[in-house]
């Protein structure tokens, strides 16, 4: 199959792209072939963000999103930030924090609901769309340039063998191939390693996020309010935090973020989220209500410096695949559609002056002196400073860096990265074990039944998706050197360490798997590779 521009993922930054595309095509009177091709089982159905949304992406895109039925209704009318200690905390006084971080004029919202709306706007433009299909591999032409896609083949048993509902992969080739995975994404992985485009940044840095979605009674709810926290129930060591936020109709967002470069092998993201809905100024927004969604997702942390070359021949990175998140406003999505805005500008052009496959070097020159540039360099030494300094010193110079940033924005310094989220797990020996607390059932859940209301499904019988170089590494290096993390650290239950009679294995429970990329980013060994199983697997995630 043959098209003008292929774009993977239907995401903000891929939805807006192809969005835009047919814009521009309009506009010129030219009839442009865009497709987009999505794993989930439908548009939105692996999305999870908090999400405050800066609405400054799709007032660019679509002027006129507020009267076209757009499912973003709440304004933020609130913004509070603590500081936690077990029992209590410190308000953050809203004039000590630098203007970038205000929330007013944002909109809270799901960012699943926003996609499948974005997805209708595409299809109303003309845009194919395809969901289940999942992207395996990316076409090489006799030039080295990116042609497009390959999906990948449906009815393989476990063991390799053709079922009787064998369906092979197919592709899809374009001009332009635009990559819009999101965090971690399994084919920009392969083409960042493969072509080299991190040679030039310092490594990319990555994040957790748990969320669930409660509906809460009437007089508990209101509308508009967002608070963010830091400190408890983390070490001051440890990078995170939770966020809450009230909107729609009796619905609250609470989640967690976990810093992945944390050192303590014992440490369990879910668990810690779970201590932290217990602290009072979470616990009060909750109680009474009721759980009715959960999930997580790798979230890229790394900044302005840790962004890789965004161009190769025949196609860009657009979104989080590229890495645009400003972490201190924990914002992505407007920088997303941003960036995907920019490159299908520029593919755009491209193929009108009759390009194909060459490199877009028009969308990273865009990129660097865009607005969004602006924003990320701002904010560019907070994580680097957090990281080494912990969550008290290292926020409040990184709050200092942002004001000096805000009125000398010309200041060069730039700190680096110091090296990958892995990388920096201590020895079990070396730490501490922590002792969590046992879930209520109320308040705090265990993680199946968590993993229950995700919507997550999977074939059974096809190959496991989560690949492990050397399988004997679990048991055999892990396990002794670093207590075996992937038992923790996935939010899922993925992996467990069993017991076998006299002797223990690495069990995979691969059909729990929700997708998030953290085993793909964590393990010390690197030895977890994260593919993508059978198109429409995985999350059903709704209003999420």
């Amino acid at each position: 199959m043959e098209f003008d521009v292929v774009i993977v993922g239907a995401g903000p930054a891929g939805l807006a792209a192809a969005i835009r595309l047919k814009q521009l095509a309009a506009k010129a009177g030219k009839d442009l072939s865009v497709v987009v091709l999505e794993k989930g089982s439908e548009v939105g159905a692996h999305i999870l963000s908090g999400a405050v949304i800066d609405p400054i992406g799709l007032d660019t895109l679509i002027p006129d999103w507020r009267e076209q039925g757009s499912p973003l209704k709440t304004e933020v009318t609130e913004d509070r930030f603590y500081y936690l200690w077990k029992i209590g905390g410190f308000r953050v006084p809203n004039f000590v924090m630098p203007p970038l971080m205000s929330n007013h004029g944002c909109y809270i919202g799901s960012l699943g609901s926003l996609c499948r709306w974005l997805g209708e706007q595409a299809e109303k433009a003309g845009v194919e769309i395809y969901p289940g299909i999942a992207v395996t591999e990316a076409i090489f032409g006799a030039s080295g340039a990116v042609e497009g896609v390959i999906t990948g083949d449906k009815g393989v048993a476990r063991d390799g063998s053709h079922k009787d509902s064998y369906t092979p992969g197919i592709a899809l080739r374009g001009k332009y191939t635009l990559i819009a995975e999101g965090a971690r994404g399994s084919l920009s992985k392969q083409l960042i390693r493969k072509l080299g485009l991190d040679a030039e940044s310092g490594p990319q840095k990555f994040g957790i996020g748990l969320k669930e979605l409660w509906e809460v009674p009437a007089d508990k709810h209101r509308p508009g309010l967002v608070q963010h926290t830091m400190g408890w129930p983390l070490d001051d060591k440890t990078g995170g935090g939770s966020f809450l936020y009230h909107f729609g109709e009796r619905l609250v967002s609470v989640g967690f973020v976990v810093h992945l470069d944390y050192a303590n092998p014992y440490l369990n993201p879910f668990k810690e989220f779970q201590r932290a809905k217990t602290h009072p100024l979470i616990r009060q927004h909750l109680e009474g209500g009721k759980r009715i969604a959960y999930g997580a997702r790798a979230l890229t942390e790394g900044g302005w410096q840790a962004i890789p070359k965004l161009v190769f021949p025949g196609g860009a990175l657009i979104g989080c695949a590229a890495g645009f998140m400003n972490v201190p406003r924990i914002k992505g999505s407007h920088n997303a559609v941003l960036s995907g805005i920019m490159a299908a500008e520029a593919a755009f052009a491209a193929i009108e002056a009759g390009q194909s496959g060459d490199v877009l070097e028009a969308y990273p020159a865009r990129v660097k002196s865009s607005g969004m540039a602006k924003e990320l360099r701002k904010v560019r030494n907070v994580k680097p400073l957090w990281s080494r300094f912990g969550t008290i010193a290292g926020v409040m110079l990184g709050g200092i860096d942002m004001w000096l940033n805000t009125i000398l924005p010309f200041l060069p310094h730039t700190l680096k990265h110091q090296k990958p989220d892995y990388a920096g797990l201590a020895k079990a020996s070396e730490a501490r074990p922590i002792e969590y607390e046992k879930p209520d059932g109320k308040l705090t859940f265990d993680i199946l039944s968590s993993v229950f209301l995700s919507g997550t499904n999977h074939e059974e019988d096809q190959p496991v998706h989560l690949r492990l170089t050397d399988p004997s590494i679990p048991i055999e290096k892990n396990l002794p050197d670093y207590a075996e993390p992937a038992q923790r650290y996935c939010p899922a239950q993925v992996y467990e360490v069993v017991e076998d009679g006299a002797k223990v294995r690495f069990q995979i429970n691969a059909q729990n798997c929700v997708h998030c990329k953290t085993c793909d980013v964590k393990d010390p060994a690197q030895n977890i590779t994260w593919v993508p199983p059978e198109g429409g697997d995985g999350p059903n995630y709704v209003n999420m």
